[in-house]
């Protein structure tokens, strides 16, 4: 399983807009092959900053999602409305049973 996780730091005046399309982004992102799951979250010690939490089947699961024109436009569109750079890191990561 890959382990993606990534966050933005809005503007003032830029959250509203980020927020929206931090939403249609993870909607959109959860109908698409591998995905096992993608949320974003708002920081409870930053309202401001909103950090993206996804679990993909595979490597080419979250390829295919980067090569998604939309995926593409989000990610510019956040770089422009972002009072910082975004970050974003990937895991390659094995579940570990209950003992």
């Amino acid at each position: 399983m890959i382990v993606v996780t990534g966050s933005v730091t809005a503007r003032q005046d830029s959250f509203d807009e980020i927020r929206k399309l931090s939403l249609e982004h993870v909607h959109r992102s959860r109908a698409q092959p591998g995905c096992i799951s993608h949320a974003v979250h708002v920081d409870c010690e930053n309202p401001l900053r909103l950090v993206f939490i996804e679990q993909w089947a595979d490597r080419a699961a979250l390829a295919a999602h980067f090569a998604v024109p939309a995926s593409r436009d989000f990610v510019r569109s956040l770089q422009q409305l972002a009072a910082s750079a975004t970050t974003i890191e990937i895991y390659d990561a094995t579940r570990l049973e209950k003992s």
